[in-house]
């Protein structure tokens, strides 16, 4: 049979920016550029219980990666990247998102439900990062084998340690994850931890492959700790680098190389920046050091554009899963771009 497991990164959704608005950019901070409307629903189920299904065939990846429609042979999503990387081609891996979405607002299309249907392994970033659409394909595909609390489901945020998790939700703050930030796939170390357990996994699903298995994640294992490395040597000079972030999902990479987020451009998570929020960051950046003002590929770029004119500070778009920009066509060289890109801004 065929392997797949859904994989869950961080891949930005079907377009839901706000960009639908089609008017004119603003020449005072009082006109308001339009802004995406992402809300941050997400889903997050227990981890489950060591697997004993005897052959996984079929991989199902949901976030970031192909289009749902397309088969694809190099998964482009970081948990397809990561199963390619252990299992090889004893794998069949299909990415239910990619990066040009919002991994938030992703449709159970026919295509998705008929994919899960036969999937033997479903992995997710959980952490009700998906809360608005996996819990509604996995009724529909109605597969006993990957639901929550079965081997067959795996949720990556339950081998990686939450940031900022909330002590009450309350939806006057915005779309907050109640289990913690779910960006959890731009710290390099909570790869190395979720590649552990995945290679675990896989071989307790198909035991007659484990030798294989555990092969392919020592080889990864070791090439991903001599990168991880280079990459955090490379990058000790940006420490202290000041950065305005579009949505709050760089936290996990702030948090390894030690920079500093100054502010969001959306007032409240998943809000749209207004005219009076984008006027209060400009005020923070004539105080403040800011190097840049960050956002992913599938978010619109009128408001950091925006600041950027009425600033000395770039607007720069980073990849935030494999396959969001050029270079980051897997996991090494979405950490070797995110590197690049911040030393080349660095002041």
């Amino acid at each position: 049979g065929d392997l797949a497991a859904q994989i869950g990164a961080e891949v930005p959704e079907p377009e839901q920016s706000a960009e639908a608005s089609a008017s004119p950019e603003p020449e005072s901070p009082e006109s308001q550029p339009p802004e995406d409307v992402s809300p941050q629903s997400q889903s997050s189920q227990a981890e489950p219980p060591e697997p004993t299904m005897e052959r996984p065939a079929d991989v199902f990846a949901d976030a970031g990666g192909q289009a749902d429609d397309a088969r694809s042979e190099e998964p482009a999503s970081d948990w397809a990247a990561l199963a390619e990387e252990l299992g090889g081609d004893k794998l069949d891996i299909f990415s239910a998102t990619h990066a040009q979405q919002d991994v938030h607002y992703i449709q159970a299309r026919p295509s998705l439900i008929a994919r899960l249907r036969r999937a033997d392994l479903m992995i997710c970033t959980g952490a009700d990062l998906e809360i608005g659409w996996l819990p509604v394909l996995l009724r529909q595909a109605a597969n006993p084998t990957v639901q929550p609390g079965l081997p067959g489901f795996f949720e990556a945020s339950a081998f990686a340690k939450l940031l900022e998790v909330p002590d009450s939700v309350d939806r006057a703050q915005g779309d907050v994850h109640p289990f913690g930030n779910p960006h959890i796939q731009l710290d390099p170390r909570n790869i190395a931890k979720i590649a552990a357990a995945l290679a675990l996994r896989l071989q307790s699903l198909d035991p007659d492959n484990a030798d294989f298995y555990r092969q392919r994640y020592a080889d990864f294992d070791r090439r991903w700790q001599e990168k991880t490395k280079q990459w955090t040597e490379r990058a000790k000079p940006l420490a202290g680098m000041g950065l305005i972030v579009y949505h709050r999902s760089w936290v996990y990479l702030v948090d390894w190389l030690s920079l500093r987020e100054v502010g969001a451009l959306e007032p409240k998570p998943g809000i749209p920046p207004s005219a009076g929020h984008l006027a209060s960051i400009l005020q923070r950046i004539e105080s403040q050091d800011v190097a840049l003002t960050v956002r992913s590929v599938y978010q619109s770029s009128r408001a950091t554009e925006w600041i950027a004119r009425r600033s000395d500070v770039p607007a720069v778009v980073l990849p935030h899963t494999v396959g969001a920009t050029a270079g980051a066509d897997d996991l090494f060289g979405l950490f070797d771009s995110l590197v690049d890109i911040l030393l080349e801004h660095r002041r």
